[in-house]
């Protein structure tokens, strides 16, 4: 039996469940999500990372640096986010993702637009580094049941760097995860 554990047997396995095109399983699994979490323990999340770096090739696979979404968000909307911080000091998360029906300029938006964007190249989206939206008020749910990614041919696949506590996941130790949307791969 291959021990999951290791970041290449969690990459290869993920890599053979999106190339065997099974969707219709990773939709059951995920009740009707079309997302992959390849959930790694916090401590190993580098060497999962460099594994995806050399396995997932770039002919299929879209690697999405989600430190680097919020280090763009955050150069590009400098002044508005201080402006902001004062404003909504009791709602900051508000500042990454806008209240549902108002149109701004937010990370949300942003990572959205990097999904859509690799979609569009039919290259399948790989997030790594995704510890950047923790306290941001972007939940993982957020982004799995958004439109573009249940309505895609192409499933998400996002390195989840998690402990587990009984049968929870949390999310960086921290924070209980929302499996619902997800397949998990361990």
């Amino acid at each position: 039996m291959i021990s999951l554990n290791n970041p290449v047997n969690v990459i290869q396995t993920t890599i053979r469940l999106v190339e065997s095109n099974e969707n219709s399983h990773i939709r059951l699994n995920a009740h009707g999500g079309n997302s992959i979490f390849m959930v790694c323990n916090p401590i190993q999340e580098l060497e999962y990372i460099n594994a995806i770096h050399q396995l997932m090739g770039n002919d299929k696979f879209e690697i999405i640096d989600l430190s680097k979404v919020l280090c763009e968000f955050i150069s590009e909307n400098e002044s508005v986010i201080i402006e902001s911080f004062d404003i909504l000091r009791g709602s900051i998360n508000q500042i990454f993702k806008a209240p549902d029906g108002e149109e701004s300029q937010d990370m949300f938006g942003l990572i959205l637009k990097e999904i859509k964007s690799s979609f569009s190249a039919k290259k399948i989206p790989v997030f790594i580094n995704s510890g950047a939206l923790y306290g941001s008020g972007i939940d993982n749910i957020h982004i799995m049941e958004s439109e573009i990614v249940m309505k895609s041919s192409l499933p998400l696949i996002i390195l989840y760097p998690a402990t587990k506590e009984k049968d929870k996941l949390m999310f960086l130790s921290k924070r209980s995860a929302s499996k619902y949307r997800c397949m998990i791969v361990e």
